[in-house]
């Protein structure tokens, strides 16, 4: 729009004076960006909407508000970023009709985009935007399954990005005493759960989905302990209990995971002391979670195999 807007004056200018004003058109054009890139309102303004159960309020766009939370996402204040502006933009997104279409796919877009915003960076803030884009994209994936209006292309490509994400992040903290909740693994999982939840997931994408999981457990360098491997174990649930899941996959999944552990006692580092440990606290949890899904034989088997590993390690 500002490009638009600078050519726009440039024109009316013409060409003798356009050197002359050229200077101060981008003082303009600088001090407007300023204007826009601050934010509207203060946290006040966001906890009013929170305590009134996220009403939005008369006079206000739903759909303006929505691209100015979204901004507030890298916010290195957890009241900001996670009570705020996550709490808000999950409870507009999943009533369904407070957000628009066009704000949705841009909202997509944008999220889709910030996971791969400084990723590859350990310790630092840029974690936040990739960690709570997944965690909003989770919630638009929800809405994804339950009515669809993303398209199948932008939908494929969110499972595949989403994958390559809880490969590629290497930033595994899960809470910090200033920042709080960082969470990228957990929120991940949730993101692949909702995506699991979608008709329009593939054969290939489910395997994708249990690769990266695997991935994300053998490449930890540290035994996650903040209920990431639950997590990670209902993303598992959310592939497996669907009619269309190859239940011969589940047993291949599973004794790769035993496979990469086989050296643990014979070639022991820290390293490998951790994705043992990872990978027994999520098979732990896998028990737990398909204990929880309504009987039915195909779930039973499935319980029964993972027993029957834990049973050996």
């Amino acid at each position: 729009m500002l490009f638009h807007l600078f050519h726009e004056l440039l024109g009316r200018l013409g060409a003798p004076c356009m050197l002359r004003n050229v200077v101060s058109i981008a003082i303009v054009l600088l001090a407007t960006l300023a204007v826009v890139a601050q934010p509207q309102h203060d946290k006040e303004f966001w906890r009013t909407i929170l305590k009134q159960h996220a009403v939005v309020p008369e006079h206000e766009s739903a759909d303006a508000l929505a691209h100015e939370l979204s901004a507030t996402l890298a916010s290195p204040d957890p009241e900001v970023r996670d009570d705020l502006a996550y709490s808000i933009l999950a409870t507009w997104i999943h009533r369904g009709n407070v957000l628009s279409k066009p704000t949705l796919i841009a909202l997509t877009d944008e999220w889709r985009a910030n996971l791969k915003s400084g990723l590859g960076e350990i310790g630092t803030d840029s974690v936040l935007k990739r960690s709570f884009s997944a965690l909003c994209l989770s919630e638009i994936a929800r809405h994804e399954a339950k009515a669809p209006f993303m398209g199948a292309e932008r939908y494929h490509s969110l499972v595949a990005e989403a994958t390559s994400y809880l490969r590629q992040e290497r930033d595994l903290r899960g809470y910090d005493a200033k920042l709080h909740w960082i969470h990228a693994t957990a929120h991940t999982a949730d993101l692949l759960a909702a995506l699991a939840d979608s008709p329009q997931l593939s054969k290939e994408e489910t395997d994708s989905i249990l690769r990266a999981i695997q991935s994300r457990l053998s490449t930890a360098t540290e035994v996650f302990t903040q209920g990431e491997q639950d997590r990670l174990a209902i993303a598992v649930v959310s592939v497996i209990r669907r009619k269309d899941f190859d239940a011969s996959t589940f047993a291949s999944w599973l004794a790769r995971l035993q496979d990469e552990d086989r050296d643990v006692w014979t070639a022991t580092t820290p390293e490998s002391l951790a994705r043992y440990q990872n990978h027994n606290y999520l098979l732990e949890a896998l028990t737990v979670r398909i204990l929880m899904e309504p009987d039915s034989p195909r779930m039973a088997d499935y319980r029964q195999q993972v027993v029957k590993l834990l049973r050996t390690r």
